[in-house]
Parts: C-alpha cells; sequence; structure tokens
C-alpha cells in the first residue's frame, strides 16, 4: 500500500534529538524521502541510518544553519540528491531564559540568530522549490511548517527576548502564508507547550533550578506527540490548510 507522501522530499532542521529527530522518522514512515540537518553529525548519521534501515531513504547535512551560505547549502543538498522538497520543517531553536536587566546579551544573539534569523534563511532558499513541488505532481502542493511555541502567544516574566523570538516567528508566518497561499504552498505554525526534550538544558545553572522548582507539569508532552501534529499538518488534502496549532500537555495551565 503507497504511503501518503510518496515521491516527496521533506527537510528538518535541527534534526539531532528531540522534536526534529521524532519528526524526521515520521515523515519518513509515511513515505518521504528526508533531508537532516543540524550540528551534531554523529546524531544526523545515526538517524538517517535508522530510516534507511526502516526502508527510507535520507540524507544527513551538517550545517550550523544561523549562517546564511550553510542555510543556503542545507537545501541545495536536499535538492541536489533528491530532485525536489516539497516540506520545509524549521524546527531548530534555543530557549535561554533570564531577566531582560542586565541580561548577557550574547544570549539574546544566540536566540535570535538561531530562532529568528537561520528560520528565515532557510525559508528563502527553500521558496522557490516549494513553489515548484506545488506545481507538480504527486501531491501538487507544498508545506512550511515553523516550529514556534506557547511563548509566541503570550509574554511571561524572565523570558522577554525568547517571546520576542517566537512572535516573530508567528508574524513571519502569517505574512508569508498570506502570500503564498494562493500557490499552493501552506504555512503552518506549531505552537508546543512543554515538551520533554533538551530546550531547557542550555539554561544557566540558576534558571534551570527555578524551572525545576516552578515547573508543575508532571507529564510534558513527548517530542512523538508534536511529530505527530506535524505530519497531521502536511497530510491533509491539497484544499486543506492548517495555518496554526497549539499543543500543550494536559496539565499546562498556560
Amino acid at each position: 500500500m503507497a504511503n501518503i507522501l510518496d515521491g516527496t522530499v521533506a527537510l528538518v532542521t535541527g534534526a539531532s534529538s528531540g522534536i526534529g529527530e521524532a519528526t524526521a522518522l515520521a515523515l519518513a514512515g509515511e513515505g518521504a524521502k528526508v533531508a537532516v540537518a543540524a550540528r551534531r553529525r554523529d546524531r544526523l548519521e545515526a538517524l538517517a541510518e535508522k530510516i534507511r534501515s526502516a526502508g527510507g531513504e535520507a540524507l544527513a547535512i551538517e550545517a550550523d544553519i544561523t549562517d546564511e551560505d550553510q542555510a543556503k547549502r542545507a537545501v541545495e543538498e536536499t535538492v541536489a540528491r533528491f530532485g525536489r522538497l516539497d516540506t520545509l520543517v524549521n524546527n531548530a531553536g534555543v530557549m535561554l531564559l533570564g531577566p531582560i536587566a542586565n541580561a548577557d546579551v550574547n544570549e539574546w544573539r544566540r536566540m535570535l540568530d538561531l530562532n529568528v534569523s537561520a528560520l528565515m534563511y532557510c525559508t528563502n532558499a527553500a521558496l522557490p522549490h516549494l513553489l515548484r513541488a506545488a506545481e507538480s505532481e504527486p501531491r501538487r502542493v507544498a508545506d512550511l511548517v515553523n516550529v514556534s511555541s506557547v511563548a509566541g502567544r503570550a509574554a511571561r516574566l524572565g523570558a522577554g527576548v525568547y517571546n520576542a523570538s517566537k512572535f516573530a516567528v508567528g508574524a513571519f508566518s502569517e505574512s508569508l502564508r498570506q502570500e503564498v497561499t494562493r500557490k499552493h504552498v501552506r504555512v503552518a505554525l506549531i505552537e508546543p507547550g512543554m515538551v520533554a526534550t533538551e530546550l531547557q538544558s542550555h539554561n544557566r545553572p540558576e534558571i534551570l533550578d527555578q524551572l525545576r522548582k516552578g515547573n508543575p507539569v508532571e507529564n510534558p508532552l513527548q517530542p512523538s506527540d508534536i511529530a505527530d501534529a506535524i505530519v497531521y499538518v502536511v497530510t491533509r488534502p491539497r484544499h486543506v490548510g492548517i495555518n496554526e496549532v497549539l499543543i500543550r500537555p494536559t496539565e499546562q495551565e498556560r
């Protein structure tokens, strides 16, 4: 039996762990050829081999997509290897929390570079290919999925710049959606709540301690839960666009 994404190609950024890894596996399970991009080559190679072992096709691309040239190269390598690009999942991101006053602005730069600029670089490079894919078989539609956060919907104390980066992703996504939707390139914003990933681990020790003390959610989402939502979005019929998905653990209040 044919899979719904047979004949299509996806590129997933931030694919060396967490949501990106789970999404790559899920898309491959639906028949897509998958390119996985991140900085940790060993993890990417292990993921690509896992996909191949299950009968899929995968390409590991080591890249720091905060560098515009490397972001473009990730897209170009995907198309060179597989001949097209139908789906881009902009998943790479970092969350560095803390007060705005007396902040380490290098942390701000890291977040804005990865959460905003890298997403825009990858999108810019991918758009011509997505537009072409939307005009051709097998599905005559293409998908751009931007992974944001509940932090892109409401500003919270101690998360000002992270909030700002995710609000930017939401604004960029909606403007682009209006620009390309009549050409059957669908733009979706995925906004996860608390997910059991490495995201929090990049914070300073004192911030991690605050997060542990203030974390009331005993059963966070798993990366596979978000991957499942992404697969749902990109497998809808051509006339159905899922523009925004807010998904939180049942226990998460805000």
